[in-house]
């Protein structure tokens, strides 16, 4: 007796059967789809909560440009004077302080936001404490600024005439402690560089009050997203 899935013969050619009395005969599929490795698999995806959450994403990252480039300008300044043996102005130390704070602020705040563990109410509140604190900054680094004119200073490097060759009236202000005013005043560079800072300054307080009201949309969005799914569940 032959085998129900053997050869048979038609014509002059050796067929296999598609189906025979038995069962059929088994079919080979090429599969192109593969399933992911797993529910554990790592994604790397930001929130989708749309406009707004891309104009926090955005806020975040120039925030976050804004305040390195402050913290080097200000740690420039406070190494140039220590290296002088001089006492920084407390209007630099103050800076520095607000935007180291404010930096590793803006780094913890958008990780949680990614991971999706941020409350927006709550970073709506310290970012409008933020804003205040940057406010108060920008105002005693641009006080001395608003009238001075950079270029009518002299020209020579800050750190050396800190030390001799400063010009007699401003020597004459020149103590252990320098004051802001005559540490503007020192020369070109400085003046550039701290209007810069002062810029910088201004930036952030325009950023941080476009992230306090993104928090604020991006929290009644959730609300209402999860109020919805309650009226739905």
């Amino acid at each position: 007796m032959n085998h129900p899935l053997s050869w048979i013969n038609v014509g002059s050619r050796w067929l296999f059967p598609l189906r025979t009395a038995a069962k059929e005969r088994p079919s080979l599929e090429l599969i192109t789809e593969f399933k992911s490795a797993g529910p554990n698999k790592m994604r790397f995806q930001a929130p989708q909560l749309g406009a707004l959450g891309v104009t926090f994403t955005l806020m975040r990252a120039c925030q976050f440009a804004c305040l390195i480039s402050v913290i080097g300008l200000c740690a420039n300044f406070i190494n140039e004077i220590a290296t002088a043996e001089h006492s920084p102005p407390s209007e630099l130390v103050g800076a520095l302080t607000v935007a180291v704070t404010a930096i590793i602020y803006v780094i913890i705040t958008y990780v949680l936001y990614y991971d999706n563990m941020l409350s927006m109410l709550t970073t709506a509140g310290l970012d409008g404490l933020l804003l205040i604190a940057s406010i108060v900054v920008a105002s005693l680094i641009g006080k001395p600024l608003s009238m001075l004119n950079c270029a009518a200073l002299p020209s020579s490097d800050y750190a050396s005439t800190l030390i001799s060759s400063a010009p007699s009236p401003i020597k004459l202000i020149i103590t252990k402690t320098i004051s802001y005013v005559s540490f503007v005043l020192l020369d070109q560079t400085t003046c550039y560089q701290t209007k810069a800072v002062w810029g910088l300054c201004i930036t952030i307080c325009l950023l941080f009050a476009f992230s306090t009201l993104a928090c604020l949309g991006l929290w009644q969005r959730i609300r209402r997203e999860t109020r919805t799914k309650d009226i739905e569940g």
